[in-house]
């Protein structure tokens, strides 16, 4: 790993570290962890109702879906939302009674969704130039839209189901309406929409969108640090360990052997969605998690561990790749 990367990294945990900062003094206020004053819940109701649902809509309507690698896409989405299917189901199995009924998706979203701009990109752009930057971006861009999709529907399927008294009927008619109308859904089926018509984005709108687009990565950030601040470290780690080994060891396994060994991928492509599968946990994990209310102090945690400990297995990956398959350096 370059030091250009890891002074990325390190300028993430820096920002982390300003959050925690000032949920550690107060500055924003005292309100009790987890309850509505409290300033990481404004400010993630904030980044879910406003800023990342802007980004979600620019996104997907200036999104060229005619020049999207779809050999790419299907080798990191096919295993990629195989995997979380399989951990949200497993978790569901197990899920003891006094556990929240949103607890298995946002264990699976914590497993399964990666930090895809703030530590991907440099990361794509670093090691594979700008060809590599390219498939990166590609997938990146449908990155949200399939996995928080996914999580969404099966959440709010959870959910519905548990009303009691509800026919079948009642209760898949609350899961489509709940999940069509999400702020995460919408704005990505409204942005699909917009680009199926062919019209260019309004200059105004375009900039106003932008604006607001570009306030989610340091929001996201600082809120990770503070949410640290206010919910602390999980008592138990036994959990987060193995939610942590799932995204940093077991997603990026199955993506290498599927695209390797089952589609024949090599070199540049093989590596880029390779690395792509093994970021540490996203950002938009943590603000799932404050959504539903459900293990907030676990998925912050899990996501600190592991964009710290992505800088030892990054290495690792990218050493298994190159003596694999190796690919032309930038």
């Amino acid at each position: 790993m370059t030091w250009g990367i890891a002074a990325k990294l390190l300028a993430i945990l820096v920002a982390v570290a300003i959050g925690w900062a000032v949920g550690r003094m107060r500055w924003l206020g005292g309100g009790e962890a987890g309850s509505d004053s409290d300033p990481a819940r404004v400010l993630a109701n904030a980044a879910f109702y406003i800023f990342v649902p802007a980004l979600l809509f620019r996104t997907t309507a200036r999104l060229d879906t005619a020049t999207l690698p779809w050999a790419f896409l299907g080798a990191f989405f096919v295993p990629v939302l195989a995997v979380v299917t399989l951990i949200y189901g497993f978790e569901r199995w197990r899920r003891k009674p006094d556990e929240p009924v949103t607890a298995p998706s946002v264990k699976a979203i914590t497993a399964g969704f990666g930090n895809t701009l703030q530590v991907g990109v440099p990361v794509a752009a670093g090691v594979f130039g700008e060809q590599g930057l390219a498939i990166h971006i590609a997938v990146v861009s449908l990155h949200s839209l399939t996995i928080l999709t996914l999580l969404t529907s099966l959440v709010e399927l959870d959910v519905a189901r548990e009303r009691p008294g509800t026919s079948l009927a009642a209760t898949l008619a609350q899961t489509v309406r709940n999940t069509v109308i999400h702020p995460v859904v919408l704005p990505v089926l409204a942005g699909l929409g917009w680009n199926a018509t062919g019209w260019v984005l309004p200059a105004v709108f375009d900039e106003v969108l932008q604006n607001l687009g570009t306030a989610v990565v340091p929001l996201c950030l600082t809120l990770i640090g503070m949410s640290l601040a206010y919910y602390g470290w999980p008592k138990s780690w036994r959990g987060l360990s193995g939610l942590v080994s799932a995204k940093l060891v077991l997603i990026p396994a199955v993506v290498f052997g599927i695209a390797h060994w089952g589609l024949g991928l090599k070199g540049l492509p093989l590596a880029v969605i390779v690395m792509l599968a093994a970021l540490p946990t996203g950002s938009n994990a943590l603000i799932f998690a404050q959504r539903y209310r459900t293990m907030e102090p676990e998925v912050t945690a899990a996501t600190v561990l592991s964009t710290v400990l992505y800088v030892a297995t990054a290495p690792l990956w990218l050493a298994l790749l190159a003596w694999v398959s190796p690919w032309s350096a930038p």
